[in-house]
């Protein structure tokens, strides 16, 4: 298993490095939860940044949830709810969701009920168990 989650990075790497969104948020992934290479939040959120800004909904999720916890970069709920919404936008169920989160409790933006259940029944709609009996 560790010699092909190895290879794996190494791919990962060079398709990473040669702007592939899909590969450098794979990247990300194995820095932020230390497979392969050493666990590093901060180069995770390199990488997710980058997936991010072309516009890839899982590394914007990523992204602000990161900003969310403050997790390899300072912790900043209006920067997270901006990936959160790109990736919501885009429609993703769990930024969906964590937008919802947002407006619930109006981090990162005017507290909103009518928001909050806007983006909420969105992510139901895509099956976010998360989202439901709320």
């Amino acid at each position: 298993m560790a010699k092909d989650a190895a290879e794996a990075e190494k791919w990962y790497r060079k398709a990473a490095e040669q702007g592939y969104p899909q590969a450098q948020f794979c990247l990300g992934c194995c820095y932020e939860y230390g497979v392969v290479v050493g666990k590093d939040p901060v180069e995770a959120v390199k990488w997710y940044r980058k997936a991010a800004e072309q516009g890839y909904a899982l590394a914007q999720f990523n992204l602000g949830y990161c900003y969310t916890l403050g997790t390899g970069v300072a912790k900043d709920a209006v920067e997270a709810v901006k990936w959160y919404r790109k990736a919501a936008e885009k429609g993703l169920p769990q930024a969906q969701y964590n937008l919802a989160v947002c407006y619930d409790n109006g981090e990162g933006v005017a507290k909103d009920a009518a928001e909050a259940e806007k983006w909420r029944r969105k992510s139901v709609e895509k099956q976010q168990p998360s989202a439901q009996g709320h």
